[in-house]
C-alpha cells in the first residue's frame, strides 16, 4: 500500500490575495479585524512578514460566491 502525500499548503502574500479577491489593502485588513476574512499567518520571525493560506482564501471566495447566488 502506498502512502499518499498531501501537497504542502501554498502561502499567498498580500498582493496576490488582493488580486484573487479584488480587495484592496485597507478593505482586506478591515475584514480580517472584523473576523470576516481569514487571518494571515506569521512567516518566520519577522512580525511584519505575513501570508495567507491559499486554501483559506479559496474557501472565503467560494463562500462569497455561494452567498451571492442565494441572495439573487
Amino acid at each position: 500500500m502506498t502512502e499518499q502525500t498531501k501537497p504542502a499548503p501554498r502561502i499567498l502574500r498580500r498582493p496576490e490575495v488582493e488580486t484573487k479577491t479584488g480587495l484592496g489593502t485597507s478593505a482586506l485588513y478591515k475584514r480580517v479585524k472584523d473576523g470576516l476574512f481569514p487571518a494571515p499567518i506569521r512567516l518566520g520571525n519577522g512580525a511584519r512578514s505575513v501570508g495567507w493560506v491559499e486554501a483559506d482564501v479559496d474557501a472565503w471566495i467560494e463562500e462569497q460566491i455561494s452567498r451571492s447566488r442565494v441572495a439573487a
